[in-house]
């Protein structure tokens, strides 16, 4: 059999010509991938530039199936093929690049929001939240431009599709009128931003910091460890304290003194809270008052403020004026009151003599 043989519309040396040029450009893109972007990726991870980082990343998605359509595209150029079959060889190594080109434009966006993400951690929670979800919808977008690109490809006629979707989507957007409201109540929580990732909530009956906020739910970490997860929707149509944004930090004391108590050591109760509450640090006294008789014991009423948030340090700073206040009072003979009943009995002929 010569070279002059002809099979399927070609010779036998056409077919070993593109067999050549798709082992070549196989083995060349292979290398390429194994050894050269490997090496880079090894090189870029010594540098201090953010930009070899990226391309390193990027390039790192390629996928080797994928160049594989290539390849076989290109040696396809060397052969006089039927038309349907040409088509679709085009068409497989245009969807090919196309899907790759999306896998490049995600590990860009992936490395952004993580470079982002990394060096604002714990300064910056709104803008966490905001790039996260910036992020989504990158992706979002990205994917769906390949996909239509792909259609385009498949001989979809793209404009009429649209067409069809937006007549389509007002009927999904009734069936899934909840799924869209929490996507609709996400989009706003990102915009408002009326908390962000890190802030401790208290949401009806719930309380927990928040780890994240997606297009559906909010996700609470609790006090007591497990997750709560609650609709973006219910979250925003209810009344939501965020403690995460507090300023400080009020603390009432309410303290109660026995009834023998001389009047001149009761005067001089609330100069002593006073005095003990402002020798604790990031601690601001507002006022002690004698507020009333209560059943048992003589009230007194302090007011202060922690001028941190942080509800541990604010229990340290109230445990510390509370023993302070002790030791003041048992100096001074001051008993704290406690709850106590006083039975009077009368004697019988007394008792007959009422009657």
């Amino acid at each position: 059999m010569g070279l002059d043989q002809t099979i399927y519309g070609n010779t036998l040396g056409e077919w070993l010509i593109a067999a050549g040029i798709y082992a070549a450009t196989t083995l060349g893109l292979w290398a390429v991938e194994r050894y050269a972007l490997r090496g880079f990726a090894r090189f870029a991870r010594g540098t201090q530039t953010s930009i070899d980082d990226l391309v390193a990343d990027v390039l790192g998605e390629t996928k080797f199936g994928l160049i594989l359509f290539v390849a076989l595209f290109a040696a396809s150029l060397a052969l006089e093929l039927d038309a349907t079959v040409a088509l679709v060889i085009r068409r497989a190594a245009a969807i090919a690049i196309v899907v790759q080109g999306g896998m490049w434009a995600n590990a860009a966006i992936a490395f952004w929001v993580t470079r982002f993400v990394d060096h604002t951690a714990g300064e910056d929670a709104e803008a966490v939240t905001l790039v996260s979800a910036l992020s989504f919808v990158g992706r979002l977008g990205v994917w769906s431009v390949v996909l239509l690109l792909i259609l385009d490809n498949l001989g979809v006629e793209v404009a009429a599709l649209l067409a069809g979707l937006g007549i389509g989507g007002i009927a999904v957007a009734l069936a899934a009128q909840n799924v869209l409201g929490d996507l609709l109540a996400s989009l706003s929580i990102i915009l408002d931003k009326p908390f962000v990732i890190g802030d401790f909530l208290v949401v009806g009956d719930y309380m927990g910091t928040v780890e994240r906020i997606g297009l559906k739910t909010t996700r609470l970490r609790s006090l007591g460890g497990e997750q709560l997860i609650v609709g973006n929707n219910d979250v925003i149509n209810t009344r939501i304290r965020n403690l995460g944004r507090m300023a400080d930090r009020r603390g009432v004391l309410t303290v109660g003194v026995t009834y023998n108590t001389p009047r001149e050591m009761l005067a001089r109760i609330p100069a002593w809270i006073e005095e003990i509450v402002d020798t604790q640090a990031e601690v601001r006294f507002d006022r002690c008052h004698l507020s009333g008789f209560g059943e048992s014991a003589v009230e007194f009423e302090t007011i202060f403020h922690m001028t941190v948030p942080e509800y541990d340090r604010f229990m340290d700073a109230k445990q510390a004026i509370l023993l302070a206040l002790h030791e003041r009072f048992e100096r001074h003979g001051v008993a704290f009151a406690y709850p106590t009943r006083v039975v009077y009995t009368i004697p019988a002929a007394d008792a007959s003599a009422v009657e």
